[in-house]
C-alpha cells in the first residue's frame, strides 16, 4: 500500500474515531442531562405541592425545612408559602415567616434573578420559580421556589471534560500513528542511505530486502537494481581489462616464444647428431648414455610442444584421435618424471584396472595433460607424499582421477586455476592448466576439481568412449 494510501486512511480513521466518540458522549451526556431536569421537575412538582397543602390546610406545623434538607441536593435553595396578602406564612428560612412580599413585584412562572449584593458567590445565575394556588374560582396565594441549577453546569461541565479527554485521546492515538509510521519509512530510510553510502564507497555486495509493495519497496527494488547494474559494469570492466591484459601478454609471450623455439631445435638436431656419432664410441655406458639422450629428447620435444600450444592458444586444436591404452601413456609420462619425483620423495601409485577400454584421444595432446597433473601434483607436496592414479568406466564414460596428498588450494583460487596466466608458484606462466582444461574440453571430456587446504587435491576427468561411426 503506498504511503499516501496510509496517510489518508489513518486520517479518515481518526476522524471517524472522533465523530463516534463524541456522539456517544453527547447521547451520555443529554441522558444524564434529561434525567437530571426531570428529577428537579419532579422536587419542584412535589415542592409545590407541598405549599398547596400549607395553604390549604390549617396544621401549624412546617414540612418545609425538614424536606428542603433533602431538596437541596437537587438544586432547590428556598421555598416560601405567600397568602394573598403578601404574608410569608410558611418558609423553609424560619426568619422569612412573617415577612411581606410586594405581590406586584412577584413574577409568574421562572426567571432568573440577580444575586444579593455581598451574597456568597454562586457558581451559577439564581432562578426563581412563582406559582399562583387557585382552588375553584378563588387564588388562596403563592409558592415561591429559588433554586440553583449546580447540578446541570456539573453535567456540563463534566461532558465538557469528557470530550476534551476524548479528543484528547483521539489526537494521541493519531500523533502516535503518525510516530509509529514516520519510524516506519525514516528507519528504512536511514538504512538506505547507508547503504548508498557503502555503494558509494565501493562496495557492491549490499542487498536491500525488499519486504513492502509501498515507495520504501520500490527504493530497495530500484537500489538493488542500480547495484546489478553496477556489478555487471564492474565484471564488465574486468573482463575488459582482463582481456586487454591478455592480449598484450599473448603478443610479448607470442614473441619470446618463437624466439625459444629455435635454440629448441638446435638442441634437438645436436641430441640426434650426439646419438649418431658418440654412442657407438661410449662402449659400456652406451645404454645408460642413450637413456639420457632420449629424456633430453623428450624434455626439448615436452618445451617444443608448450611453445606452440602457447603461441597457438587462441586458435583451433587439430585432434589426431586414435585408440591409445592409459597404461601406455603413463609408461611414456612416468620415466620422463622419475628422477624429479625421487628427489622429491613422491610415490605414484597407479590403481589401473587392467579391463579399462582405450581411450580414443589424441595421445600426443594426452601426455601433456597427464604430465601436468603429475607435476602439479608433486609440486603441492614439498615433503613429499603419494601420487595415486585412478581409473574406472561409469556410464560409457571412462573416469581418470589424480589424487595428492599436498596442501591443498584454496576455495577462492578453485575457480581460478584453469584461468590463462594464473598461478600461485613463485615460477611459471599459469598456462599449464588453462591447455589441459582446453584439450580435455576438445575432447568432449569434463574437469572437476575438488580440494581441502591441508589434505590434498582430487582432480576428475570423465571422457567419452569412442563413437561408434568412429
Amino acid at each position: 500500500m503506498k504511503l499516501n494510501a496510509k496517510l489518508i486512511i489513518i486520517m479518515l480513521s481518526l476522524l471517524v474515531l472522533a465523530m463516534l466518540t463524541l456522539f456517544i458522549l453527547n447521547q451520555f451526556a443529554q441522558t444524564d442531562l434529561v434525567n437530571e431536569i426531570q428529577e428537579s421537575s419532579h422536587e419542584i412538582s412535589k415542592a409545590t405541592q407541598m405549599g398547596i397543602e400549607d395553604l390549604t390546610s390549617s396544621a401549624e406545623t412546617s414540612r418545609l425545612t425538614d424536606y428542603l434538607e433533602r431538596a437541596r441536593e437537587k438544586g432547590i435553595n428556598e421555598i416560601n408559602i405567600i397568602n394573598t396578602e403578601g404574608e410569608i406564612i410558611d418558609s423553609s428560612d424560619p426568619d422569612k415567616i412573617g415577612k411581606i412580599r410586594e405581590l406586584k413585584k412577584l413574577e409568574k412562572g421562572v426567571h432568573a434573578v440577580k444575586r444579593p449584593i455581598g451574597g456568597a458567590m454562586l457558581s451559577q445565575k439564581p432562578y426563581e420559580v412563582v406559582v399562583p394556588v387557585i382552588v375553584g374560582d378563588e387564588q388562596l396565594g403563592y409558592v415561591q421556589i429559588n433554586m440553583l441549577l449546580d447540578n446541570i453546569r456539573d453535567i456540563q461541565r463534566a461532558n465538557f471534560i469528557r470530550r476534551l479527554f476524548a479528543t484528547a485521546m483521539v489526537f494521541a492515538v493519531g500523533m502516535a500513528l503518525t510516530i509509529f509510521l514516520a519510524r516506519r519509512y525514516t528507519t528504512p530510510i536511514k538504512n538506505l542511505v547507508e547503504d548508498f553510502k557503502r555503494v558509494s564507497a565501493g562496495d557492491l555486495s549490499v542487498t536491500i530486502p525488499v519486504e513492502n509493495d509501498d515507495e520504501i519497496g520500490e527504493m530497495a527494488a530500484g537500489f538493488n537494481n542500480m547495484v546489478e547494474k553496477l556489478r555487471e559494469r564492474e565484471a564488465l570492466e574486468k573482463r575488459l581489462y582482463e582481456a586487454e591484459h591478455l592480449s598484450r601478454v599473448g603478443q610479448l609471450a607470442s614473441g619470446i616464444a618463437h624466439e625459444i623455439r629455435n635454440p629448441l631445435n638446435y638442441i634437438s638436431l645436436a641430441i640426434d647428431h650426439l646419438k649418431m656419432e658418440m654412442l657407438p664410441r661410449c662402449g659400456d655406458k652406451r645404454s645408460e648414455l642413450e637413456e639420457v639422450a632420449d629424456k633430453i629428447k623428450e624434455e626439448v620435444r615436452r618445451a617444443n610442444y608448450m611453445v606452440v600450444n602457447f603461441m597457438n592458444y587462441g586458435r583451433p586444436l587439430k585432434l589426431r584421435r586414435t585408440q591409445v591404452g592409459y597404461s601406455e601413456l603413463l609408461a611414456k609420462v612416468l620415466p620422463v618424471l622419475q628422477d624429479r619425483l625421487n628427489e622429491h620423495h613422491v610415490i605414484v601409485d597407479q590403481q589401473i584396472p587392467d579391463d579399462l577400454p582405450h581411450l580414443w584421444i589424441d595421445g600426443e595432446l594426452f601426455r601433456n595433460c597427464i604430465l601436468n597433473f603429475i607435476t602439479n601434483a608433486m609440486q603441492a607436496m614439498p615433503d613429499g607424499g603419494t601420487i595415486t592414479l585412478g581409473a574406472a568406466l561409469e556410464n560409457n564414460l571412462v573416469t581418470l582421477t589424480f589424487r595428492d596428498q599436498g596442501t591443498g588450494i584454496s576455495p577462492d583460487d578453485i575457480d581460478k586455476i584453469f584461468q590463462p596466466y594464473f598461478t600461485t608458484k613463485d615460477v611459471g606462466i599459469g598456462l599449464g592448466l588453462a591447455i589441459t582444461e582446453r584439450i580435455i574440453k576438445e575432447h568432449g571430456g569434463e574437469i572437476v576439481v575438488e580440494s581441502t587446504v591441508g589434505t590434498g587435491t582430487t582432480i576428475t576427468v570423465s571422457l567419452p568412449l569412442q563413437p561408434l561411426e568412429a
